[in-house]
């Protein structure tokens, strides 16, 4: 299945972040190979040529390294990858703050609907 990309923002940004989030949820275990960018490719449905940008771009990052011949491999930085995942959680918490103050909600009503949703959530996966 194809990864669903928008059209206000590079592809390869867009790719970036998805391989990102695997690594920070675990999906990737620090030093695991990464799939080769024709399968990466392949899966996004996407150039091989845009993949490769987005894996270069992780490579400068530090989240992947090539061994030579052998394929890219996650880092195995623990540090690295959970500073990447609190980065990720904070950017999307602001943005979820920004939206509910739009809304008008002030920091009380914005904790209280997180705390309910939350429960219903628990509630839900708990059966």
């Amino acid at each position: 299945m194809a990864w669903e990309f928008d059209n206000d923002r590079p592809i390869y940004a867009q790719i970036l972040e998805y391989i990102m989030v695997d690594i920070v949820s675990g999906k990737y275990n620090p030093g695991d190979k990464l799939p080769s960018v024709r399968e990466l490719a392949q899966t996004a449905a996407v150039n091989p040529n845009t993949m490769q940008k987005a894996l270069t771009e992780l490579e400068r990052m530090g989240m992947v390294h090539t061994e030579r011949t052998a394929g890219r491999y996650i880092t195995e930085d623990l540090e690295k990858i959970q500073r990447a995942r609190l980065n990720i959680a904070k950017k999307h918490a602001v943005v979820f703050i920004k939206k509910m103050k739009e809304l008008g909600y002030s920091k009380t009503e914005i904790n209280d609907l997180l705390q309910k949703h939350i429960e219903l959530w628990e509630a839900e996966v708990n059966g």
